[in-house]
């Protein structure tokens, strides 16, 4: 595991996250124009459907990836029910429900780079896990929206009894949020459209017409991660400076102790139903990561009430850099202890 770690954190890419990182928490005047991080956050998702689609029609939807993608689903659901459980009981239920759905749900780029490492290492995997990654966003958004509203119909019923004196009933100008303007934000979102529609013209195409594709999506891939893992480390640092102080110990704790709990659960989960190794490592890593994209946008719409301060920190100040230098070494050893390699 040691050696895996260390070969990781030598890997440029991840090289240049840490260079960001340090860069960042000096409040150095480095940046990458706007315009540039986008385009890199766009490239990264094409490149990433455009390979899952393609592999998904070269090798189909065996039996694996129907399991691969129920399980994913299943975790989904499963972290963002035990997050929202444990958190509560530490800080308010609103605060709880948005970190609960940040961690039920996925981050993209740890994903590619967790691809990417295990290219270098000739680990095979199915394009089909990137349909798993999609299928994760909205499980755990749904379910942050629906304990937030019953939350908030709560609060607005007992302090419908403390005013009046008598027993909690339905308060009529009180208005839950609609789950179906969430979910059209969060399903409508561009970075998602995207992404579904990259992985749907890699299917339509297959492996033939994506050939002529390599240039772009293969031999400038990892020069392309790494100069976005430099932005994403910038990003870190200064976030890592600015929101330190909202993070108190427990929550400090629960962002680098959840994501290998998770990631443990859903190594034991592939290694019932029969995932290769690469499949396993990728379940894992999609079950310990954080979103900082889509959640936190969708959040700040659904769950006005919660800090963003708090879940945004937590995902990408901490749990996103420990994934990216940690986690992902960490979890494939998990895997080859377990799978006996």
């Amino acid at each position: 595991m040691l050696s895996s770690a260390l070969s990781n954190l030598l890997d440029p890419a991840v090289l240049f996250f840490v260079l960001g990182t340090g860069v960042g928490l000096l409040r150095s005047n480095l940046e990458i124009p706007p315009a540039i991080a986008k385009f890199l956050t766009l490239y990264l998702l094409v490149a990433l459907g455009l390979k899952g689609g393609s592999a998904l029609a070269e090798g189909g939807l065996p039996a694996d990836g129907i399991y691969a993608i129920i399980a994913a689903i299943f975790m989904a659901a499963l972290v963002p029910a035990v997050s929202f459980y444990i958190l509560s009981r530490r800080i308010n239920p609103f605060d709880s429900a948005a970190v609960a759905a940040t961690y039920g749900s996925i981050s993209a780029v740890t994903f590619i780079t967790t691809q990417q490492f295990l290219a270098d290492r000739a680990v095979e995997f199915g394009g089909y896990m990137t349909v798993a990654m999609v299928l994760m966003e909205t499980p755990a958004i749904l379910m942050a929206v629906v304990l937030a509203t019953a939350v908030r119909a709560k609060e607005a019923m007992q302090q419908q009894a403390a005013e009046t004196g008598t027993a909690p009933e339905e308060d009529d100008d009180f208005a839950p949020l609609s789950i179906r303007d969430v979910l059209q934000e969060a399903l409508t979102d561009g970075a998602q459209l995207l992404l579904i529609g990259s992985l749907v013209i890699g299917y339509l195409a297959g492996p033939e017409g994506t050939a002529e594709m390599l240039p772009f999506t293969y031999d400038i891939f990892k020069g392309m991660l790494a100069f976005f893992l430099l932005e994403m480390g910038l990003l870190v640092g200064k976030q890592m400076s600015e929101g330190r102080a909202k993070i108190d110990k427990a929550l400090f704790a629960f962002a680098f102790v959840s994501p290998p709990v998770n990631a443990a659960i859903a190594i034991l989960l592939a290694f019932w139903i029969g995932l290769g190794v690469g499949d396993a490592v990728l379940l894992a890593v999609l079950s310990a990561s954080a979103s900082y994209i889509v959640v936190p946008a969708v959040a700040r719409y659904a769950i006005p009430e919660a800090r963003p301060g708090i879940y945004f920190t937590m995902a990408l100040g901490l749990t996103f850099p420990f994934n990216i230098i940690v986690g992902i070494p960490l979890y494939y050893a998990m895997v080859q202890m377990l799978w006996g390699m």
